[in-house]
């Protein structure tokens, strides 16, 4: 196959959405995701259910991904899996496929990092998004992680602030159960908070040591004031919702926004470009533009669609990998506490 013809399967399985997609080249041609509806009834995701779901999925959606891009399965040049980190369940739904189908039709195999992928999924070739320069600073918020990561190349990273307990995403999720709200909380309270009062009601940011996150103390503070308040008047958060929704969104956000200004204090490095779940969220987003304004930051926001788990920012890493002829072997095995 030419260099310029490069063609990579990219498959996700890290949690509960079982992706693929190719890539030719640098563009995105296919981008499917199957999602677990299944968890919402729990409130939360059940690793058991989500591997059962994946083994069910995978071979759908790989069709569905080759098909919608218009390649046969022998044009492909390599197959990328997301290794780690993850449930290990899930991931050993997708590293297994993924070696078989390799396997099968003799080409290399790539192994991508989950959360690298996020902050390499700013080099997808996308209409109307600009590439960050190196060195940047890539703020990965999702569900299961918060971290500041100083990019020097596309593998060349250093972890310079994380979270010390619970991630962003989860900080959402557990005050959206604690305010009846369904799961995934985070859109809910994202788009509540947008019609609420964001000064109502005042919480306290925790006070951690250079660039590391806790939310865990912020996720109490709600729940005893939401207990506190009920107390005094059971229909207060009904009365309320939009207003506390948008009082917890502005403390996370600000948070946020005090670690990427430490950090870019601290690095000199003035460009900045998230990824993860959480960076779909709008309130996160503007802060992010406003940035750009205040503090004289150049900011990467992905395309929508690579924010959240994506088989596309898999086929992207696997394409530069691809490049530099980054492969793995056949005995490779998931890790689920994949570090970058």
């Amino acid at each position: 196959m030419s260099s310029q013809n490069i063609y990579i399967l990219g498959i996700e399985s890290s949690c509960d959405d079982t992706a693929a997609s190719v890539i030719h080249n640098g563009k995105i041609l296919s981008n499917v995701i199957a999602n677990q509806k299944i968890h919402e009834a729990y409130g939360g995701v059940v690793p058991e259910l989500a591997s059962r779901a994946h083994q069910q999925n995978i071979v759908p959606v790989v069709h569905q991904a080759l098909e919608k891009a218009g390649v046969a399965k022998e044009q492909l040049s390599a197959v990328a899996f997301t290794r780690g980190p993850g449930l290990m369940g899930s991931l050993l739904v997708g590293t297994s496929f993924a070696k078989s189908f390799a396997y099968g039709l003799n080409i290399p195999l790539i192994d991508v990092n989950h959360m690298q992928a996020h902050i390499l999924a700013h080099f997808i070739d996308e209409e109307g998004f600009d590439k960050p320069n190196f060195p940047f600073l890539a703020m990965t918020i999702s569900g299961g992680h918060t971290q500041i990561v100083k990019v020097n190349h596309y593998f060349d990273m250093d972890v310079i602030g994380e979270t010390i307990d619970d991630a962003v995403g989860e900080a959402y999720d557990k005050s959206g159960k604690i305010l009846g709200l369904g799961y995934p909380a985070g859109p809910e309270m994202d788009k509540r908070a947008q019609q609420g009062n964001p000064k109502a009601f005042k919480f306290t940011k925790p006070k951690v040591d250079g660039l590391n996150f806790s939310f865990s103390g912020l996720k109490t503070a709600i729940l005893y004031f939401i207990q506190r308040e009920t107390k005094k008047n059971p229909d207060f958060v009904k009365e309320n919702l939009n207003d506390i929704c948008a009082s917890i969104q502005y403390t996370i956000i600000g948070i946020l926004i005090d670690k990427l200004k430490a950090a870019t204090k601290q690095t000199g490095i003035k460009q900045i470009a998230i990824g993860g779940g959480v960076s779909a969220n709008s309130g996160i987003r503007k802060a992010l533009k406003d940035g750009e304004q205040k503090f004289d930051w150049k900011t990467y926001v992905p395309k929508f669609e690579f924010t959240t788990d994506n088989a596309a920012m898999i086929a992207i890493v696997g394409y530069l990998k691809y490049q530099e002829e980054d492969f793995a072997q056949q005995d490779i095995t998931a890790s689920a506490r994949l570090k970058i």
